[in-house]
């Protein structure tokens, strides 16, 4: 797609983490927030070449622990980071790709235990102004994984 070209997203969407090797991950696009999130567990920091690192694991699935991924990224900031509730909690910033609809964007994203929340990943208006609008009217404009696939996430 050209430099200027526009595509039109739904509220949510599937997307993957390429470098990640997560294929399938459900994703509300927000853009009150600022900063793409993702729910990660097991974070750790550590050094590499003199360099901040930070180590981390992937669950794709809302309802499941299948299909963990490990992954490892130097660490691009740790700042403060206010949750729609109002609480603030101090996140550990990466740099990642996001494959959304037919695109791959580089994007800032905070790790953060979304535990309780209903998406895994929360793409934020950093990410979305490299060429999205997002439709509040429609859901899954990339298509969507096969059913099977579909029912890992819901835990069946």
């Amino acid at each position: 797609m050209g430099l200027h070209s526009t595509s039109v997203a739904g509220w949510r969407e599937w997307v993957s983490l390429p470098d990640a090797d997560v294929r399938w991950i459900k994703a509300k696009l927000d853009s009150g927030a600022r900063t793409s999130s993702l729910h990660a567990f097991d974070i750790e920091e550590f050094e590499r070449d003199g360099q901040r690192w930070v180590r981390f694991s992937v669950h794709p699935w809302q309802r499941s622990a299948l299909d963990s991924r490990e992954h490892e990224l130097p660490v691009h900031d740790i700042r403060p980071v206010r949750s729609s509730s109002g609480h603030t909690e101090t996140r550990y910033v990466v740099v990642m790709d996001i494959a959304l609809l037919d695109r791959r964007v580089t994007a800032e994203v905070t790790l953060a235990r979304r535990d309780e929340m209903g998406f895994r990943m929360l793409i934020g208006r950093q990410a979305l102004r490299q060429g999205f609008l997002v439709d509040s009217g429609k859901s899954y404009v990339g298509g969507r994984p096969k059913r099977v696939v579909r029912r890992k996430n819901r835990g069946v």
